[in-house]
């Protein structure tokens, strides 16, 4: 929720970059960014996470390691999910 939330901020341009976000939020840039690659999941994962339906070895540390942009290679990254 907080990535599409940042998102939503700089998209819509009440922050122009990263490091004003961080500067407000109190935050990291590089932790920023790390979060904000999570609007980058495949819906299915997103869906699954919010439902709680994620398996226990996806944890915030999983998440903000990298990851496959392509969706079909995320569920080999995550492991089971949903």
């Amino acid at each position: 929720a907080r990535a599409f939330r940042w998102k939503r901020m700089l998209e819509s341009g009440e922050y122009a970059t990263i490091a004003e976000l961080a500067e407000r939020e109190g935050m990291a840039p590089s932790y920023i960014t790390r979060v904000l690659r999570l609007t980058l999941l495949a819906p299915d994962i997103v869906e699954a996470i919010l439902d709680g339906k994620q398996g226990p070895d996806v944890t915030l540390a999983k998440m903000l390691e990298p990851f496959s942009l392509a969706w079909t290679a995320q569920p080999d990254h995550f492991g089971q999910i949903g």
